[in-house]
């Protein structure tokens, strides 16, 4: 990676923060058999990681026992491929509301159940149960990518520095933030920040600013700290996002060698 040195980190069978960032690309299913299916193709698109969004499947939030056997399978189908398990809340862009407790207690079983190789926790939630859920990761040995998603704005360069520090200080693996950008300024504020805290601190980061206006930002990431972006097979999960083979030809453009 282009800069400072960054610690590595290791899901499953890829290490974030070295070489070219990595791509994962989005299960967004809503069912099981539409799980299974996207699996199959993603597999054969053969990113580096699948993101499994279950706040997509609703049928597998209303009964756990459910989403652990619906895990399983999905393994299964893919393998070795890494597995990132997300649940994004509705205000940060998901598609399922849950109340707090829910939210935390789900990401909870996730982890407890080692459903996936890492597990997404949003920053802005109870912190002594985000930092405990931290831990408990740590101890199943599941990585922990902890995020956050502004859907309007561009947070300002020294909010943005502080949210990924904050994340990092907490116990993160992995620091994420997405933002909507309204300008070009917007756009160079996300990589300019991210750059300073890629000097800074050694996790590697994830940024990256939505819709058409911030794909540049989904592409340049080994210029500026971003270890990872997400491309799509088939269905997106966020505005702006582009096909895994969009994604792959464009990071090769710019890769440093």
């Amino acid at each position: 990676m282009w800069g400072k040195k960054m610690a590595t980190v290791k899901i499953r069978n890829i290490n974030l923060g070295e070489g070219m960032p990595k791509i994962a690309v989005p299960n967004v299913g809503t069912n099981e058999a539409e799980i299974l299916s996207s699996a199959k193709d993603i597999v054969v698109a053969k990113p580096d990681l699948m993101e499994w969004r279950i706040d997509y499947y609703s049928d597998g939030i209303k009964d756990n026992k459910k989403l652990a056997v619906t895990a399983k399978k999905l393994r299964n189908v893919v393998g070795e491929l890494p597995i990132l398990v997300t649940f994004r809340t509705k205000s940060e862009g998901g598609v399922l509301e849950l109340n707090e407790t829910a939210y935390l207690d789900l990401v909870q079983f996730v982890i407890e159940n080692r459903l996936g190789d890492a597990v997404d926790i949003e920053l802005f939630h109870d912190e002594k149960r985000v930092k405990d859920l931290v831990g408990d990761a740590h101890r199943y040995n599941v990585v922990v990518i902890m995020s956050n998603h502004d859907f309007e704005t561009v947070p300002a360069k020294d909010v943005i520095e502080f949210r990924l520090k904050k994340m990092a200080e907490m116990g993160a693996d992995v620091p994420k933030l997405a933002c909507m950008p309204n300008s070009a300024d917007d756009v160079l504020t996300l990589l300019e920040a991210t750059n300073e805290v890629h000097h800074e601190i050694s996790n590697p980061l994830i940024t990256m600013a939505m819709g058409d206006i911030g794909k540049v930002t989904r592409i340049a990431g080994q210029v500026f700290g971003s270890s990872l972006s997400f491309g799509a097979v088939g269905k997106t999960s966020a505005p702006g996002q582009l096909s895994i083979n969009d994604l792959r030809n464009a990071e090769k453009y710019l890769e440093i060698k």
